[in-house]
């Protein structure tokens, strides 16, 4: 149950995360690149890319696509936009389509099947293993600094305390900061966010001169100004979340780098002497015989060597100057305007990858596209894709993403209260143009067009968002029965006595069927369809694992069990089915045993995926 939670779970966020990642990839590499330029320039500014880089793994931009999508102003210049939008969607967003690992269905299951559909499991399995790791790693960290400050004492005057008020004043702290002696031989460091507090081990200051206490307390209150365990808490997150990424943890030992550079800036600029702060940090150094803890912003951290001869040898860092300044506003403003406008392109093509969202282009190629309510005195519903038209009479919403999408109502969740209960009137008719690229298409291609002009049609009127989910339910596989199957397989040209065939003499395309209760007749249907038309029949989803790829004609008769659905609705361009077809005389073989013997297949019960639309937002439209 856990695995088959864990395989759904990666299934629907595998995509969305893939894409998050390779764009908080490409922001990072993004601020390197900014921080080569400011290689002079004070170590505060390098700090804040490399922390900005870090937070960006938690802000998808998905949501500034999301509200790019929401403003949008202007539908004009469709063309221009759309070759813009893809070409931004390919590059930010190359990870568009669920990963979904599915064995064919006319491949028996074997070991590597069965280990390629536990792979999603698998990997989602190793991705909390190591966030739980990596959060109790840091819980064991905090929790040890955190009983060494329950046994600190309070110190409320003394040489310390004096130096620290004094710092305090030349700081400009708003508010002062409780001084805690420890017994411990950690280093001085700054413990807690909300209430920050000091933490200074017994008997280091033994060793320190005022002026070397002082220097180490100035250092410490930089990092109270600056919020440093704020930033290192979000980014220990970043790293609890994606640890297998090499790069979070590169990040977290640039920012330890820069932090303790920024602070050491800020000391000299103070009028602290190098040589006494140098050796100020030598001196807690040579006292501290344990490593600093991630969770305390101390005074040792970084490269000691190099930070030690950066001390005594650097010249002033220079400030900012203007081109400088330049380049980083724009980078800010390019990280937030850029997925902001990418959604204002073309809102309704917006795949929005952070929620997984299944939308299509605008709805192109209609000449005319009218909808309106329907008439509550023709309860008959009913719709039809011709040569270059569709209309739908009394159809609610659920119904047309039914055709639209190839799906079944098992398959449809979510949504609207009204989405199987308002129907509406449509009528779409394609341009010349549309109709004219369409006319060389086989059947099967020319349906599948049909199909997403109707999408693009709900997304652009109805505002329809939803997006895909594979689960696992009971239901069956049609296979092949002992003997073999015993069906005729469609050619092209041919003709049956109730006319219904594909009169052009081209390949067989959808095809055609007619439905009755206990009846069923196929013409030129593929084993698919075949399966779709089962599946409503028998209220449980149907996968063809026949291994037959042909279009096939046959007339399936049997005696129906009144706890199961009577009639079909339509699947396939053409269709006749009525419904009216009154229930056989007399009694017959069950649906089961009816298609082993008539078609020489048969149905195995067995868990299923199964693909579902879940509706995620859509609105009434207005009538036109």
């Amino acid at each position: 149950m856990i695995l088959k939670y864990l395989s759904a779970l990666w299934t629907a966020f595998a995509p969305t995360f893939g894409n998050h990642l390779w764009q908080s990839t490409i922001f990072v590499i993004m601020a390197g690149l900014l921080t080569l330029i400011l290689q002079k320039n004070h170590a505060r500014a390098r700090y804040w890319l490399w922390l900005s880089a870090s937070v960006k793994f938690l802000v998808p931009f998905s949501l500034l696509i999301g509200i790019g999508s929401h403003l949008s102003w202007s539908r004009g210049s469709a063309g221009a936009k759309a070759v813009l939008y893809l070409a931004m969607e390919e590059f930010s967003q190359p990870f568009t389509q669920p990963t979904m690992f599915m064995i064919s269905r006319a491949t028996p299951a074997t070991l590597s099947s069965t280990l390629l559909h536990l792979l999603p499991a698998l990997l989602a399995a190793t991705w909390l293993c190591g966030f739980m790791v990596v959060i109790l790693i840091g819980y064991a960290r905090w929790r040890r600094i955190s009983a060494a400050i329950g046994e600190s004492a309070l110190l409320r005057e003394g040489r310390e305390v004096n130096a620290l008020r004094r710092v305090e004043r030349v700081a400009g702290m708003p508010e002062r900061i409780e001084l805690l002696l420890s017994h411990t031989s950690m280093e001085p460091g700054i413990f807690g966010i909300l209430r920050p507090v000091l933490v200074w081990p017994h008997g280091v200051s033994e060793r320190l001169g005022d002026a070397h206490l002082e220097a180490i307390l100035a250092h410490e209150l930089c990092h109270v100004r600056r919020r440093d365990n704020l930033a290192s808490a979000m980014h220990i997150l970043v790293e609890a979340i994606f640890w297998f990424h090499p790069l979070v943890w590169w990040l977290g030992a640039r920012l330890v780098e820069e932090r303790e550079r920024a602070c050491d800036e800020e000391v000299l600029a103070s009028g602290s002497d190098r040589q006494v702060y140098a050796e100020s940090i030598l001196k807690i150094c040579e006292f501290c015989v344990e490593s600093p803890l991630a969770c305390v912003a101390g005074v040792t951290g970084a490269d000691l060597k190099k930070r030690v001869a950066r001390i005594m040898t650097e010249s002033v860092a220079r400030n900012l100057d203007f081109s400088r300044k330049l380049v980083l506003s724009t980078a800010g403003l390019l990280a937030v305007s850029v997925p902001t406008v990418f959604g204002l392109l073309n809102p309704t093509q917006t795949r929005a990858a952070s929620q997984g969202q299944d939308t299509t282009a605008t709805a192109a190629g209609f000449e005319t596209a009218t909808i309106q309510r329907s008439n509550p005195s023709d309860p008959k519903a009913r719709y039809a894709y011709l040569t270059d038209k569709f209309t739908g009479t009394n159809n609610t919403l659920q119904m047309i993403i039914r055709g639209a999408y190839g799906v079944e109502d098992p398959q449809i969740s979510g949504g609207p209260s009204w989405l199987n209960s308002e129907k509406f009137d449509i009528d779409l008719k394609m341009s010349k143009s549309t109709a004219g690229k369409l006319q060389n298409l086989t059947d099967d291609e020319r349906f599948l067009e049909w199909r997403q002009m109707v999408q693009a049609f709900l997304v652009d009127r109805f505002k329809l968002k939803l997006h895909r989910e594979t689960k696992e339910v009971p239901g069956y596989a049609l296979v092949l029965a002992k003997n073999g199957p015993t069906l005729h397989e469609a050619k092209p040209g041919d003709t049956y006595p109730n006319g219904l065939s594909d009169r052009s003499g081209k390949k067989i395309g959808a095809g055609t069927m007619h439905t009755g209760i206990g009846e069923l007749t196929v013409q030129g249907l593929s084993m698919e369809v075949v399966a779709r038309l089962l599946t409503q029949q028998l209220g449980r989803t149907v996968v063809d694992k026949s291994g037959l790829t042909g279009s096939y004609d046959f007339t399936l008769k049997w005696t129906p069990d009144e706890s199961q659905p009577p009639l079909f609705r339509g699947v396939a361009a053409g269709q006749q089915g009525t419904g009216n077809t009154p229930p056989p005389k007399s009694l017959g073989p069950s649906i089961y045993t009816a298609i082993q013997e008539q078609l020489g297949l048969k149905l195995e019960p067995q868990n299923v995926p199964l693909e579902t639309l879940v509706i995620d937002y859509a609105e009434k439209p207005s009538e036109n």
